[in-house]
Order: C-alpha cells, then structure tokens, then sequence
C-alpha cells in the first residue's frame, strides 16, 4: 500500500521526459502559429487588391483614363507579391520545423492557397483594364 520511492535516476529521467514533451509542445505551438501568420499576410494581400479596386471604383473617371487604374493595379501587384513572400516564408518555416502532437497545412496546400489568390487578383486587374467605362 506505500508508496515506492522513485531512484534518482527515475526522478531524472522524469524530468528528462517533461522537458523533451514542452519542447515538442512548444515547436507544435510555433508550427501552429506560422499558419495565423500566413493567414494574416493572405488577409493583407486580399486587403490590398481589394483597395485597388475599391480605389478604381470611386476614382475611375479621373483623367486620364488610365491613372487610376494604374494606381488600383500597382495595389494588386502589391498584394501578388505578398502572396508570393507569405507562401515562400511559410513553407521555409514548415520545412524547418516538425510537429508532433499537432497536424500543420502540407506547403503545397500553402502554395495552392496563395497561388489561387494570386490568380484571382491577376484576373481581377485584367478585367479591370478590360471593362469598358460608360461615357458621362
């Protein structure tokens, strides 16, 4: 019915084991939060073609007619190329890490998501460039 009294060597071993499980916890914690950082830069980069247009949108019939166009594109090439670094600095850091308890996005789901957005935002500067303005 009593307790058995651990060795040392058991104590140490203990301490060995919890040590190496918040290690492993710790490094899941960052492979979890390198996917809200890239969830972040997606947002950013949404956030920028979406000014673009929105800048089009209200300043479209300023002359000439393909100033603010101009304008509205340089802000979605902002957002392609942040696409672009979001993806590149979230596969290197997937690459650099290894989970153990937690199941992280594979890069090529990263490189899918930001490619997809990135075509999105190519096809909606075309567009913009292609749509006939009405005359006032």
């Amino acid at each position: 019915m009593g307790q058995e009294q651990k060795s040392s060597n058991d104590l140490a071993e203990d301490r060995t084991d919890l040590a190496e499980d918040r290690t492993d916890w710790a490094e899941d914690r960052t492979v979890l939060a390198n996917e809200r950082t890239f969830a972040g830069w997606m947002r950013t980069g949404l956030a920028a073609a979406g000014i673009g247009l929105g800048f089009n949108a209200l300043f479209g019939k300023l002359q000439p007619f393909w100033l603010p166009r101009a304008i509205a594109s340089l802000f979605i090439l902002i957002g392609i190329f942040i696409f672009y670094m979001a993806q590149r600095n979230g596969c290197r850091v997937q690459d650099r890490l290894s989970s153990h308890d937690a199941t992280p996005m594979k890069g090529m789901n990263l490189k899918l998501i930001a490619a997809a957005m990135a075509f999105g935002s190519f096809c909606l500067g075309v567009g913009m460039w292609l749509i006939e303005m009405p005359d006032s």
